[in-house]
């Protein structure tokens, strides 16, 4: 079964509506609330509301809150997307005692600050994030300072279509952990999520397909089987119906990204560590439109953020970037690639033309940015 997903929910104002998606579809599930609007483009989950039901009322078993058993080992995660004046909040996993955390990439894409809590104990670390796969949807966190945690427990058993499942999250975002029971209605399911703004929509493959009461929040929360073992990471959720169909990542596979991050292997879309940032808004436009009848091709700059290397420069709206370290820049794809191929603290010589038309230059060292 396919679906178009929304991903996790954010805190603070409603917001924005995913765009237009086909019927059928679910929508992968975000955080709790954050604000919507930025000058600076999509970041992540703040801007996209996700599954639940929003026809009529749910005929599926409420949420209750989690027991002890069911809350050992997953935690609340609440994050502040800098960039956009946002907050968000969802749900993770611990896997080690010294406090490597498992989500969904899209729990704390675009996010400055990450602050964790075990729900078992109220203790509250903050996370940097030490990988990141964001076409399969995972991330692994390391909290700090943490020792002598206690971790889900993995099931090594196989599912099968009916088995009884109970999903544990941070429904809302409101920092206590709800479960929600179900059943699996399918395996090796296909659901595409929603585009969000800037983010376009992603297809994810080999879900665990589930009905349960899930909800913003939930994202990146344990997926329980009969005998508490975690089978699946909470990703996403239909919409438009009274009965909820959720999707969860095997974790299985998610514990493959991992292994893979933890080795420094940063093939097949596994990024280690934070990216490094300019610090720019760059202005997709249509082939051969240049601001101010500009014919200079490069990476039209729609903006620069207060506080980064990019406005330190001087970069200002309506700037083209054109090359750096004497590398040709065609367009604001190229400008992606070569940054990506960086780290934080690289210095790199940046050369722009300006509004007018002149030629600028300038040694620019890049920071760490939102987590991607």
């Amino acid at each position: 079964m396919a679906g178009s997903l929304a991903l996790a929910a954010p805190l603070a104002a409603a917001a924005s509506t995913a765009g237009a998606a086909p019927t059928a579809v679910a929508a992968s599930l975000p955080s709790a609330p954050g604000t919507s609007g930025s000058p600076y483009g999509s970041y992540g989950e703040g801007a996209t509301r996700y599954g639940g039901s929003s026809a009529g009322a749910s005929t599926q078993t409420p949420a209750t809150a989690a027991d002890s058993a069911q809350s050992t080992g997953v935690v609340i995660i609440e994050t502040t997307l800098g960039y956009e004046d946002a907050q968000a909040a969802g749900t993770g996993m611990v896997l080690s005692a010294d406090g490597l955390v498992l989500t969904n990439n899209h729990v704390i894409e675009g996010s400055t600050e990450i602050r964790v809590t075990i729900a078992a104990t109220g203790q509250t670390y903050t996370a940097t994030v030490v990988g990141t796969d964001a076409a399969d949807d995972v991330a692994l966190l390391q909290l700090q300072g943490a020792s002598g945690l206690q971790p889900v427990t993995v099931d090594d058993d196989a599912e099968a279509v009916g088995d009884a499942v109970t999903a544990v999250g941070n429904a809302s975002g409101g920092g206590v952990l709800l479960a929600a029971d179900g059943a699996i209605t399918e395996l090796e399911s296909s659901v595409t999520t929603s585009s969000d703004g800037l983010t376009a929509g992603e297809t994810l493959d080999g879900m665990i397909e589930f009905a349960a009461d899930v909800v913003a929040g939930d994202s990146g929360g344990a997926v329980l089987d009969a005998e508490g073992e975690v089978v699946g990471m909470t990703t996403a959720a239909s919409s438009g119906s009274a009965t909820t169909v959720a999707y969860a990542i095997p974790i299985e596979d998610a514990l493959a990204i991992v292994d893979k991050i933890r080795a420094g292997d940063e093939s097949d879309g596994v990024a280690v560590g934070s990216p490094a940032f300019l610090g720019v808004q760059v202005a997709r436009v249509p082939a051969g439109y240049r601001y101010g009848g500009s014919a200079t091709t490069g990476a039209l700059i729609a903006g620069a953020i207060d506080g980064t290397p990019a406005a330190a420069a001087g970069l200002v709206a309506g700037d083209t970037i054109t090359a750096i370290d004497g590398t040709a820049i065609a367009d604001a794809d190229a400008l992606t690639t070569v940054l990506a191929g960086h780290r934080p603290g690289d210095t790199i010589t940046l050369t722009w033309v300006d509004g007018p038309g002149a030629t600028r230059s300038a040694e620019v060292t890049l920071i760490a940015g939102p987590a991607a």
